[in-house]
């Protein structure tokens, strides 16, 4: 992999204006900043995620990953009773790389402690048209033409399906029907958390109305890695998701604060892990010991900094946000 220039100056002068009208909404709302450590002796089980993975002397040649979200360790002061709190921070990811994917980007992650996943939602929503209205005044001729005016739309999840396939996302049947139908393939032998992922990602969110947001909530409940789960039948998970058109943007939970819930989830993703023969990194004892102590009642999102600039900004990926942009090594 190969890293080249390629955002505009013009582009770098934006992107800092930007994360300054970021850091001045968050300051406005006395969250605090903080900065966590990259490195860490525990990776994340799960599935949808892959760490990278170092070595370094200082730690004995122990392995070591690179976060790929500040989550745990923010989790961690949020139990020692340090309130509402923000972090805009690079990440890393293995085996993504494409328009929209880079191995290593910024997240700004956040948590409201004694908020849930509506109010977030709703939060979320200003702060991302705050960016949007200051990328307008900063480059009115570059900003998308269709800049989202009115009420970011919510539809759950199960709806989102219905409108876009027909079906449910219980109905394995249904969906494979509906996917040949649009000419999307269907690997043989997908279980359903993975036909459901193909289906959301190949069909549902590409279907949302371009120049609008859009927010997904209420997940299936077994799609509630770090979510708390709200009482029903079936039960779903206090979870969402903010799409622009169809780039997703954020993600956010009413976290889970049960330490024993937690643990069985992790231990759950390292055997599936096992199962197909993948990386089955430690667990966070760290973070477990945080819920242990007690995690607040709280609600937190991670918002792919990258791709809201270059939603802002009318750019078409988000390299062309970057200083550098990784890139695959040429053969």
């Amino acid at each position: 992999m190969t890293c080249t220039a390629r955002a505009t100056h013009e582009t770098l002068r934006h992107r800092a204006a930007l994360l300054a009208a970021i850091r001045a909404f968050f300051a406005a709302r006395n969250v605090l900043e903080v900065e966590t450590p990259a490195l860490s002796t525990a990776g994340v089980p799960d599935l949808a995620l892959e760490s990278m993975i170092v070595s370094a002397h200082s730690f004995g040649d122990r392995r070591l990953y690179l976060h790929t979200s500040p989550e745990y360790a923010m989790k961690r002061l949020l139990a020692a009773g340090v309130g509402d709190i923000y972090q805009i921070c690079r990440v890393f990811r293995d085996d993504e790389l494409g328009r929209w994917h880079q191995p290593e980007f910024v997240l700004l992650e956040w948590y409201r402690v004694g908020w849930d996943d509506i109010e977030l939602m709703a939060e979320v929503e200003t702060l991302v048209r705050t960016v949007l209205a200051t990328a307008e005044q900063l480059a009115p001729a570059a900003a998308p033409k269709t800049q989202p005016t009115a009420s970011a739309r919510r539809v759950r999840y199960t709806e989102a399906f219905v409108e876009r396939l027909g079906c449910e996302p219980t109905d394995d049947a249904g969906i494979r029907t509906s996917l040949a139908a649009l000419g999307i393939e269907v690997p043989p032998g997908l279980e359903r958390d993975a036909l459901t992922d193909l289906a959301f990602g190949t069909a549902v969110a590409p279907g949302f109305t371009p120049g609008s947001l859009t927010f997904v909530y209420d997940y299936p409940a077994d799609q509630a890695a770090l979510a708390r789960l709200k009482p029903g039948t079936p039960p779903v998970a206090a979870r969402f998701e903010l799409f622009a058109g169809g780039v997703e943007l954020a993600n956010g939970f009413a976290e889970l604060t049960d330490a024993h819930e937690q643990r069985r989830r992790f231990e759950a993703e390292r055997e599936a892990r096992r199962r197909t023969g993948r990386h089955v990194p430690p667990i966070d004892a760290a973070l477990l010991a945080a819920l242990e102590q007690g995690l607040p009642a709280c609600a937190g999102v991670a918002l792919g900094l990258d791709r809201l600039v270059a939603v802002a900004l009318g750019l078409d990926a988000i390299g062309a946000t970057l200083s550098f942009e990784h890139q695959p090594f040429a053969n």
